[in-house]
């Protein structure tokens, strides 16, 4: 494997993953919905779809799925609508302004795996991204495990990222849980929900 290559994609990945985006939205909400233990298994639910993508992208179903133009698209409109549904839902959370104590458990794990996973896993441009660009950091001739390695490498980085973000809020928390400062969060993040999930339906 040529280490210099795989150190220019990880640079790239890295300020890559920095870029504001739905994951990080999705992460904040999370993370101020149900405190660190959920936002952190939201992180993990992210990081969990980028390795899945990766993987697809290593067998050639992601070539598959792009090609297929009925399932690309499919898979298009569900993250417009999911983003769409989280956006709605936490502007409404801003604007009814009860926050109750927040609650932990398996239940609250459970709700930002999911919610992690599924904002990223319909999200077709973390797919385009493996496909189109991930294998320009790649020589020819490149042995068999360093498209997977090169993948899980930028889930690595996505999952350690969000954790940082998590903590941080957690440190905050006591200025973040006012209610006045949490209704303007909810109505920021439910707004850039919403413009991420619009966006995708625009260009298509």
């Amino acid at each position: 494997m040529n280490w210099s290559s795989y150190g220019a994609f990880l640079a790239f990945a890295t300020v890559l993953t920095l870029l504001p985006g739905p994951d990080f939205a999705v992460v904040v909400k999370n993370t101020l919905a149900g405190g660190r233990r959920r936002g952190a298994w939201c992180s993990a639910g992210v990081s969990l779809s980028c390795a899945v993508q990766g993987a697809a992208t290593a067998t050639g179903l992601g070539v598959l799925i792009t090609q297929l133009q009925p399932v690309f698209q499919a898979v298009r409109w569900a993250g417009v609508a999911y983003l769409g549904y989280l956006g709605v839902q936490t502007l409404r959370s801003a604007f009814r302004g009860h926050y109750p104590r927040l609650t932990g458990g398996a239940a609250a794990a459970r709700g930002g795996l999911r919610e992690g996973f599924l904002s990223n896993i319909t999200n077709p441009k973390t797919l385009v991204f493996y496909l189109a660009v991930l294998p320009q950091f790649i020589s020819p001739g490149a042995a068999a495990f360093t498209l997977p390695l090169f993948a899980l490498s930028h889930a690595v980085i996505s999952l350690l990222w969000l954790w940082v973000v998590v903590a941080v809020l957690d440190v905050v928390r006591a200025v973040l849980s006012r209610r006045t400062v949490r209704r303007a969060l909810d109505t920021v993040i439910g707004v850039a929900l919403l413009g991420f999930g619009a966006r995708p339906a625009a260009e298509g």
